[in-house]
């Protein structure tokens, strides 16, 4: 019988029989063969027990947090907390999250803080407190979970970025006003795009823009997807390339297949998802297998309300953020999480409130929808509007070359599989985002 220490050196096979016969070195063993992100999932639940007194102390969780059975952290109990969203953030803001006698005002003078608004994507805009240089440095923290950007990272310390997305999205990421390339260069950030539809900007527009990457040698694109797909389009027409890049970041909002399909056409470099949102920071990294990993160190991730395929109400308390926590937070997105041995992934279905209704009453997300899509040719952008009767639209840019007769009729197969419903198509020459300067690719006439 091995010794504890021999046991480091067994094949794995005889590690697993020593578990066995060894009762008491269980707990050793499973943190030697635990993977590095299990042990940072595990780790989460010590965190939480460690923040929640100091949570205590905010007006906001002072009355849900001092409840008798939550006094000592058991996950269980963590769970029965309310779940709030935005209404909850508004409520007597900022003095909500600030404990004693504590104000924004005070903060801003000390360059502790700053205050950044979230894009108003289902309510209107939403006040949030960053420390300062946190963004910054939980964004470096989701990036590095993918290890072919970590990689980029690590070659290029000062690597500069070229974002294009709609300047409504917040006054951190995105000018709201007409600003020279000096006043749009924020570090190592080049903010190129001041148009909020993308789809009416002019070829002068569109060729400054390019010139102004070329110049700026960015090792990567940080995107809107359909900010992006718009300007590889106008790229791949005038045969413009950027030898620089090394990936390209698609944030913002939900990435279609199709717009992922123009980028790496376009540009042949690797095409990844970040997810997340202004209030919570970074949550998800897409890696180079596709998966969608989980930042630990930021959030504690939850999904509630799930119905028998896993799917549920993606639930967000946040790790690091001092100045706003948010503790068990609806984001408004649902998500399914896909479980394995050696850690966990997500994948985000869009908006709770963009589902669609198949004809049997069942909930289909935008993410479905948009399977629909891999591999049909032709299609730049699309919203499917689902009517009262059931029966949806499809709307859609077409690409260079559009789609022929058989790419549309394979699509609306799909789509009408999926649905059991009928789905006539419309050629459009423009989509209009809502007014938060997001597209919604799927959307029902009526909202419930």
């Amino acid at each position: 019988m091995a010794a504890e220490d021999d046991l480091v050196n067994l094949p794995a096979r005889k590690k697993l029989v020593a578990a066995v016969l060894l009762p008491r070195n269980l707990m050793y063993i499973a943190r030697m063969l635990a993977t590095p992100e299990v042990i940072r999932e595990t780790s989460q639940l010590a965190r939480l027990e460690e923040l929640l007194p100091r949570w205590r102390n905010l007006p906001l969780y002072r009355n849900s947090l001092g409840r008798a059975e939550c006094k000592n952290f058991a996950l269980d109990c963590f769970k029965k907390l309310p779940v709030i969203a935005k209404r909850e953030m508004r409520t007597d803001f900022p003095r909500n999250f600030l404990p004693g006698n504590e104000t924004v005002e005070t903060l801003l003078e000390k360059n502790l803080i700053e205050l950044e608004h979230t894009s108003g994507t289902s309510e209107e805009r939403l006040p949030v407190i960053f420390a300062r240089g946190w963004w910054d440095a939980q964004e470096e923290t989701a990036l590095r979970l993918n290890d072919f950007v970590a990689g980029i990272l690590d070659e290029y310390p000062g690597i500069r970025r070229a974002t294009i997305t709609s300047p409504a999205c917040n006054g951190l990421t995105c000018p709201t006003v007409w600003m020279s390339r000096d006043q749009r260069t924020i570090g190592n950030a080049l903010f190129v795009n001041l148009a909020r539809i993308p789809f009416l900007l002019s070829e002068a527009e569109l060729a400054h823009m390019a010139a102004e990457i070329a110049d700026w040698a960015p090792q990567f694109l940080d995107v809107d997807p359909v900010h992006g797909m718009r300007f590889a389009l106008y790229c791949e027409q005038n045969g413009i390339k950027f030898p620089s890049l090394k990936f390209i970041l698609c944030s913002y909002e939900f990435v279609s297949v199709v717009h992922k399909k123009i980028l790496a056409r376009v540009f042949g470099v690797p095409i990844f998802n970040l997810y997340g949102s202004t209030e919570t920071g970074h949550l998800l990294m897409e890696n180079t297998r596709g998966e969608m990993k989980p930042a630990y160190e930021t959030a504690f991730l939850e999904l509630v309300d799930a119905d028998a395929r896993g799917l549920g109400a993606l639930v967000v308390t946040t790790l690091t953020n001092d100045f706003m926590p948010l503790v068990r937070y609806r984001i408004g997105d649902l998500a399914q999480k896909i479980e394995t041995p050696y850690g966990n992934s997500y994948v985000i279905h869009g908006r709770a409130r963009d589902a669609l209704k198949s004809r049997d009453g069942q909930s289909l997300t935008t993410w479905q929808v948009d399977q629909c899509f891999a591999g049909t040719n032709g299609i730049a952008h699309y919203e499917l509007r689902q009517e009262e009767n059931g029966n949806g639209t499809l709307r859609f840019v077409p690409d260079a070359n559009p789609p022929t007769e058989n790419d549309l009729r394979e699509v609306v197969s799909r789509l009408e599989s999926l649905l059991d419903f009928e789905i006539k198509t419309e050629a459009m020459k423009t989509l209009i985002p809502a007014a938060s300067g997001k597209f919604r690719l799927t959307a029902r006439a009526v909202q419930t």
